[in-house]
């Protein structure tokens, strides 16, 4: 056969495998060495010179370019780990992929028959595995919806979209927590179904007014506007439901023979909850990270990637080919929009630059002035609300319950005004697409997160007093005598008026905007047009209800399954809302950096909801007339009691665990494990730059070796 030794073997193989270059030669590659004079005239080997003085430059490179470009790469693979690796992983054309093809089947013929069992077996399960993962690809929820979307709007609204995706799926995860651990069991044991049944302890060493917890149920004949107005504030028939902590009362479940603590139960479902939330959301912004990195290090490289390996051969549907082409489209186009505002960053003069900051300072004083006016106005309404609500009567209902909600209403228009504000004078700051919805979502975050940490301070600054009526319990329990449930009340009150607020705004102004703007031709409608699809705001909106909702899961533990609904239907909206009512961005977003940056404030908002859920389980006495925890002062001494039943031994061995002769150790291990990782990146990091000056230096000799053959064609 031409081309093939006496043995019947590849070119470049020997009897153990291929050469050690890991390469396929041919024969005529072999039949000279090139001249010394020759190869020292490339470039990569000027720069070897150039750098003698480095590590290991003191050697003479002279007649040693092959082996320093052989030590350059590193390690190479042994012939039989090549010949094992998936011929995708080799950058060879398709000719020599099927000639070392040939040669792994033929190979196979003298393993032993565990190797080749094993060799087998390893394909096959991978084989499996790779068809179970594209089987449940199908599986995924809204997977044609949200390509459907990328191919239409781009990455960027596309990662808005797979964001509340991710966030129906986290939902849905902590209800099934919450029910599972918590709901479920206070339920089969309240009606004695699988001969269940409940422990009841009464409060021990507390004075009888604390124990009085009479909810405001409905009796007797109701009118619709009662039942409206309880299932919008959550008061009446809802708050004496499994939606609300007051109605978790049992101290145990006995199901079976098996004793369930459920005050313990309740306390780890709930780290639970928050430990998968902050696992789950850490684990997606690596990836994003990942890609992030990859960007931004080298921009011609992702130039190349999208022209040269972007298309997916694999379609053959027509309409996915479309969507497929305008995802290229936009994403190219997000790398010109960014590449054009760094080439006018760089171009401005010093009189530019001057204008520019000056409008930024300008700019930056109106949203410090916007922060400081919704600040005061919700400090001033839950003052005014508090004052008012304790001195009302029964006579006006309707007015009482609008001073009692005042808060809920000034924080949803506040959450609403200063995002549009934002929107607005960010336009004038100059930034790129990317550090735009950064900055507008930082600004956004401060003003959602503080607007609902001034709620909750006010509220604990009225149950946690410090006056006579609250040393009998340790707490107003005149004013909240199960405090949990009013806290998860003001939660969901805010979940509701949250969603509330984005159908209203989709409903009663995008839609009519579009009428105007289809319909009527005077000017100034058509100058305004339709409203733009602002990604910042909308991620926003979602982040600040789900921030709603970690905090309030505690005190209401059927919280979740309502967000999941809640955000199963806004999906639906905003879809509408964007093909229908909205135009996508004038300015191309990309996609990788900010849905990493999405997860970024998704994790400062899991991390403030920490803060309120930390000071309520350990800091404010919980009611003693509802709830698990009513026989504990605080909802996290069930833990040592809980650790005080345990053997002797195991309780030494958790209190040493607990101590500083433990803690001071283990945090110094953990520091140096830290700064072991930190070197190891810094390593990596430099094996990278390295490997990238090799491309850059084997591009340039291909350069010059064209340079050279054209030049001898040339003189021939």
């Amino acid at each position: 056969m031409s081309g093939f030794g006496a043995a019947g073997e590849l070119p470049g193989w020997g009897p153990d495998g291929p050469s050690g270059r890991g390469e396929i030669f041919f024969p005529e590659e072999a039949h000279a060495a090139a001249p010394a004079d020759f190869l020292q005239e490339l470039p990569s080997y000027r720069s070897v010179l150039r750098r003698r003085a480095g590590p290991g430059g003191g050697q003479d490179p002279q007649g040693s370019v092959g082996p320093r470009a052989g030590e350059a790469r590193g390690p190479q693979p042994e012939g039989a780990e090549l010949a094992a690796r998936p011929l995708r992983e080799h950058a060879l054309s398709i000719a020599e992929k099927r000639r070392l093809r040939d040669y792994q089947q033929a190979d196979i013929k003298y393993l032993s028959g565990w190797n080749q069992w094993k060799r087998t077996s390893s394909k096959s399960w991978k084989k499996v595995l790779k068809d179970i993962k594209e089987s449940l690809s199908y599986l995924q929820l809204w997977r044609h919806d949200i390509h459907s979307i990328e191919g239409k709007f781009g990455t960027g609204i596309q990662s808005y979209f797979s964001f509340l995706r991710f966030l129906v799926l986290l939902n849905f995860l902590i209800f099934i927590l919450m029910f599972g651990f918590v709901t479920l069991p206070t339920v089969i044991s309240k009606y004695g179904i699988f001969n269940s049944s409940f422990a009841k302890i009464s409060p021990k060493s507390t004075d009888s007014v604390c124990t009085v917890y009479t909810p405001s149920g409905n009796k007797g004949l109701v009118y619709f506007f009662t039942y409206l107005k309880d299932l919008l504030t959550g008061t009446g028939f809802l708050e004496t439901t499994s939606l609300f902590y007051g109605y978790y009362t049992i101290d145990a479940a006995l199901l079976s023979i098996v004793r369930y603590n459920f005050p313990l139960a309740y306390l780890l479902t709930t780290f639970a909850y928050l430990a998968l939330s902050l696992v789950w959301i850490i684990k997606r912004s690596v990836s994003g990270f990942k890609q992030s990195l990859v960007h931004d290090e080298d921009q011609f490289q992702s130039y190349c990637n999208k022209v040269f390996a972007g298309w997916d051969f694999c379609i053959t549907d027509l309409n996915a080919a479309r969507l497929k082409h305008r995802s290229l489209q936009y994403e190219l186009q997000t790398d010109l929009e960014e590449e054009r505002i760094k080439r006018k960053i760089a171009d401005r003069t010093v009189k530019e630059k001057l204008r520019i900051y000056s409008l930024r300072i300008f700019l930056n004083i109106i949203v410090l002035a916007v922060l400081s006016g919704c600040f005061y106005s919700i400090y001033r309404a839950t003052v005014f609300s508090q004052e008012k609500s304790n001195n009302s009567n029964d006579a006006d209902l309707q007015t009482n319950l609008l001073v009692q909600y005042l808060p809920s209403i000034v924080i949803t228009l506040a959450n609403f005004i200063a995002p549009q504000i934002f929107s607005i004078l960010i336009r004038f700051e100059d930034y790129s697409p990317a550090f735009e919805i950064k900055l507008t979502l930082l600004r956004c975050v401060f003003v959602r997160l503080a607007n609902i940490g001034v709620l909750l301070f006010s509220l604990w600054s009225q149950i946690h007093c410090a006056n006579d009526s609250c040393k009998a319990c340790g707490y107003n329990y005149e004013l909240y005598p199960c405090w949990e449930s009013a806290v998860g009340q003001e939660m969901y009150k805010l979940l509701i008026f949250d969603f509330m607020i984005i159908l209203a705004v989709t409903l009663f102004m995008d839609f009519p905007r579009m009428l105007l703007v289809t319909h009527c031709s005077w000017k100034p409608v058509q100058w305004c047009g339709l409203q733009e699809f602002g990604i910042s705001d909308n991620v926003l909106e979602i982040i600040y209800g789900q921030t709603i909702c970690w905090i309030g899961t505690f005190f209401s533990p059927l919280l979740p399954a309502i967000a999941t609904i809640k955000y199963f239907i806004i999906f639906y909206v905003k879809k509408i809302s964007l093909i229908h009512t909205r135009k996508p961005p004038g300015r191309p977003i990309r996609a990788s950096s900010s849905n990493f940056f999405f997860l970024v404030v998704l994790l400062i908002g899991l991390v403030l909801a920490f803060i309120p859920l930390g000071i309520s389980i350990a800091h404010i006495p919980s009611s003693k007339a509802c709830g698990p925890f009513r026989n504990f002062n605080t909802s996290w001494a069930v833990v040592p009691d809980t650790i005080l039943g345990f053997p002797t031994g195991l309780q030494k061995v958790l209190n040493g665990i607990a101590s500083e002769a433990f803690a001071v150790p283990f945090f110094m291990v953990v520091c140096l494990i830290m700064f072991y990782f930190i070197a190891l990146a810094g390593a990596h990091k430099r094996v990278v730059e390295q490997l990238r000056e090799q491309l850059v230096m084997e591009s340039r000799d291909k350069l010059f070796l064209i340079r050279k053959i054209t030049e001898a064609q040339k003189c021939t």
